[in-house]
């Protein structure tokens, strides 16, 4: 070891406190990158897993390949499973809708192709026998041809031909392009019914059908799935062994790898850790940075000393870069095991939590990755290395003379720290001082108020962030009136209410209702509108008719004669085929935007008015279909419409929307009458309990049409577990980049403070009393804390407005703009906290000192 490595030790032994306060921070950087790192790779593995357990546990698929490509795959070195099922062939479906799909695929399956490849039952079980086959749920649901547990399938089943070439699932059908050759006749009794396959691509040409694989199989027609035990290799490997052969890969599982070709998905894979850890690694090097340039002030009579003597500048910062290489070689190993750990008990803390939003079945568990620690290392490392060169290369190319007079400390005029008399006034002697202070080491205390100020703006950001995702959460608690709701498009009505009566009677319902939402237009003359419309909309002639778009919401009869009761009208008056009807038209005033609904304004004059309403086509009315009606409008909040509609206020500020007696929907029924959703509504003591057994209910039905069953309940659940995960990670990150800063600022104010020994003793020297003392120091803290806030509040400001605008463009419509002022006062209160405990610190070290000694000291 040479001399320079030895002065660069005893400097590191001589400054415990300071070197020890590094190495926490260098502990702290290297803890939060693992973490960070380690939560990737955890997340990433644990959404591959759920992806394996919901598409297949499979890599890449070749489709209609030879028994002896089969058997070549399966015994090659690098696969770790495979399996295959037969391609049976292809038979005409008969009355199907869709003109892309006019096949059924018959797949035989063997175990290992039902163990790797999920199939997800709707009604019955799998098949147990050749004889017997599971259909997929959208021959009837996209195709239109209803097949049902227990019919009988006959068909002819042979290959698709386009002249020699026999096309497979992953060819799309051509009309006029190819021709079916049957082969052989097959009758199947079905005993299932399943969700549409994952490996049955959206374009395949057909429905695939599910049988169990047959010994007499005379076919030579296999789709191979491979798995391999280095998934990184699966593109090299296909296109290495591809042959002539169709192959496909299973991107919803590679994509969480990083090895799917959707770059959008892969770029915001490795911008999000990108972006996290460039924050970390810049609140490291304030801290580290920090603590050498101080280390190096503390040195520079030395350095000047050292280079007098012959000390090369390479000699000098290679010096400086050892003392960070010891720093780092007690603090990275410490930092990465403490990182492993805290990660691990967060991922034990919120595990059931993400379980309940994604994947139930898959356990969310801490994966450590070797090369993402090496990373880690390496980043942590940079990190220091950066903090090190920067000061070190400073003082090494500083003149000599400069260094041994430390001319080059303080190089300020007069006048830029010339304070006025009226704050002279104010702050008296000690607090001019302190101000003067703080003016000629503007640099010296940079790197404290930049730490103050990013932990503040995380801090309060973090806190804004999850205040808007419980306002999310609380919306969607408010405005929802039902606890389960079943909605479709495509059922008939007289089998959605046969359904309804059955679904009522499930363990826990004590209130239910249906309807159906037709969207429609309005013709309304301009002198009707109110003024607050035309505010909104802008100029307009008196004699304009203007088409507004409404929705008319048809509503069980019970459900609709309670609003009618509620409201005290007569039910009379409000029933029957000439009935009048009753809508809600509001829009916000530009005054009341983000308030809540009873602040809303009218968009017309009066409380009743006669329209001519039309269905709505392409957008576009159809007045010759229109309609006289007699509306009132009245002061309620309509029955929640079912989540297929979305957020109808997301694109207009105008609510239009009236309610009628479902009596009445033949009335306003035509041939052209678009039906936006419709469907049926409960309320739950039990939602978990109910929604399960309706769904036994339904499947013991044989019901096909396609149809959505929500329980918002859970939808809540999932929200408030969001809101968990959020606060966790969230609250974690703020409190070690928070612990980062206080660090950084304990060493600067410690060492500063220390720096400035001679001059604060002679301050004592000439009378200055302990009281005045303190006073002055109290003085010093008043201004870190206040200039830290002054850039710091602002700025959290800011980021919170743009995180509100963020979340309101990407789809949260509901919540509104607030500061977080508990946030606010709790980063004021521990910004003054932190600086006044560490000045106490550092002034009593000061006060022990003998003043005599303090003034001999040369810094030497």
């Amino acid at each position: 070891m040479n001399i320079f490595n030895k002065v660069a030790l005893q400097g590191l032994k001589k400054n415990r406190t300071r070197t020890l306060v590094t190495i926490i921070g260098v502990i702290l950087s290297a803890a939060m990158i693992t973490a960070v790192a380690t939560f990737g790779i955890s997340l990433l593995n644990y959404m591959a897993n759920g992806a394996a357990h919901k598409y297949g546990n499979w890599h890449v698929e070749f489709l209609d390949v030879p028994s002896s490509f089969v058997q070549e795959r399966t015994h090659d070195e690098g696969v770790a499973n495979a399996a295959t099922f037969e391609n049976i062939g292809y038979a005409k479906l008969n009355g199907g809708k869709n003109p892309k799909k006019p096949y059924f695929f018959i797949a035989g399956f063997n175990k290992k192709a039902f163990d790797t490849l999920p199939i997800n039952l709707i009604l019955g079980r799998l098949p147990k026998n050749s004889s017997e086959i599971v259909v997929s749920g959208s021959v009837t649901a996209k195709g239109g041809v209803k097949i049902s547990v227990d019919d009988t399938l006959s068909f002819a089943v042979g290959s698709r031909m386009n002249g020699n070439k026999n096309l497979g699932q992953h060819d799309p059908y051509t009309s006029g392009g190819e021709i079916l050759v049957p082969q052989d006749k097959k009758t199947y009794t079905v005993v299932g019914i399943c969700q549409r396959p994952s490996f049955e691509e959206s374009s395949s040409p057909g429905y695939t059908l599910i049988t169990k694989a047959d010994s007499q199989y005379k076919g030579d027609s296999f789709s191979l799935f491979i798995s391999l035990k280095n998934p990184r290799g699966v593109h090299a490997y296909a296109s290495n062994t591809v042959k002539n052969y169709t192959y496909a890969f299973n991107n919803n599982v590679l994509r969480f790898m990083g090895l799917s070709d959707d770059k959008i998905f892969n770029t915001l894979l490795y911008s999000v850790g990108g972006i996290v850890v460039f924050i970390i690694m810049i609140g490291s090097i304030f801290l580290i940075y920090n603590a050498f340039n101080i280390s190096l002030n503390e040195r520079t009579h030395q350095f000047g000393i050292l280079s007098s003597v012959g000390a090369t500048e390479k000699q000098l910062r290679n010096s400086v870069l050892f003392e960070g290489l010891c720093i780092s070689a007690v603090g990275i190993p410490i930092g990465v095991i403490v990182g492993i750990c805290s990660i691990g008990l967060v991922l034990s803390v919120v595990a059931q939590n993400f379980g309940n939003i994604l994947y139930d079945n898959v356990p969310l568990t801490l994966t450590v990755s070797a090369p993402a620690i090496v990373i880690a290392a390496v980043v942590s490392m940079v990190t220091i290395l950066i903090s090190a060169y920067i000061p070190a290369r400073k003082a090494a190319s500083t003149p000599v003379m400069e260094c041994i007079r430390q001319t080059n400390e303080v190089k300020v005029e007069a006048k830029a720290v010339k304070i006025s008399k009226f704050a002279q006034r104010i702050y008296g002697l000690e607090g001019t001082l302190a101000l003067k202070n703080f003016k000629r080491n503007k640099k010296r205390y940079r790197s404290i108020v930049l730490s103050l100020v990013l932990s503040v703006v995380l801090f309060i950001s973090a806190s804004a962030f999850v205040t808007y995702l419980k306002q999310t959460s609380k919306r969607v608690v408010e405005s929802t009136t039902y606890d389960i709701g079943l909605a479709t498009k495509d059922m008939e009505d007289s089998e959605m209410l046969k359904l309804y009566d059955k679904l009522k009677t499930a363990h826990g319902v004590y209130k239910s209702s249906y309807q159906t939402i037709m969207k429609y237009s309005c013709a309304a003359k301009a002198s009707d509108l109110s003024d607050y419309y035309w505010e909104y909309a802008g100029s307009h002639s008196p004699d304009e008719t203007v088409n507004l778009p409404m929705k008319i919401q048809f509503l069980d009869n019970s459900t609709y004669l309670n609003i009618i009761k509620d409201l005290d009208l007569h039910a009379e008056e409000y029933t029957g085929k000439n009935a009048k009807m009753i809508a809600v038209a509001t829009m916000e005033g530009h005054s009341n935007q983000g308030k809540e609904s009873e602040q809303f304004v009218h968009m017309f004059k009066s409380s009743s008015m006669n329209f001519t309403i039309a269905p709505q086509i392409n957008g576009k009315p159809k007045m010759e279909q229109g309609q006289n009606v007699s509306i009132k409008f009245v002061e309620t909040v309509p029955p929640d419409t079912l989540p297929i509609l979305g957020n109808s206020r997301a694109k207009n500020p105008f609510f239009f929307r009236m309610m009628a007696p479902y009596s009445l929907k033949e009335k306003f029924e035509t041939d052209d009458t678009h039906v936006a959703i419709k469907g049926l509504t409960f309320r739950s003591k039990n939602s978990t309990q109910s929604v399960a057994e309706m769904k036994t209910m339904i499947q013991g039905d044989g019901v096909t049409a396609n149809y959505n069953l929500y329980n918002m309940c859970k939808v809540l659940d999932d929200n408030r577990n969001m809101i968990f995960i959020a606060n966790v990670f969230a609250y974690t990150f703020i409190i070690m980049i928070s612990l980062i800063a206080v660090a950084n600022v304990f060493n600067t104010i410690s060492t500063n403070i220390k720096l400035r020994r001679r001059e604060l003793a002679m301050l004592r020297s000439v009378g200055m009393s302990e009281r005045d003392f303190q006073k002055m120091m109290n003085f010093e803290c008043a201004f870190y804390g206040m200039k830290a806030l002054l850039f710091g509040l602002p700025t959290a400001i800011l980021s919170s407005w743009l995180i509100y605008k963020g979340m309101v463009r990407g789809g949260a419509n509901d919540i509104h703009f607030v500061l977080p002022w508990g946030s606010i006062g709790i980063s004021v209160f521990s910004v003054f906290l932190v600086v006044f405990i560490t000045m106490l610190y550092a002034i009593s070290k000061i006060k022990k000192e003998n003043i005599i000694d303090a003034l001999r000291d040369d810094m030497s």
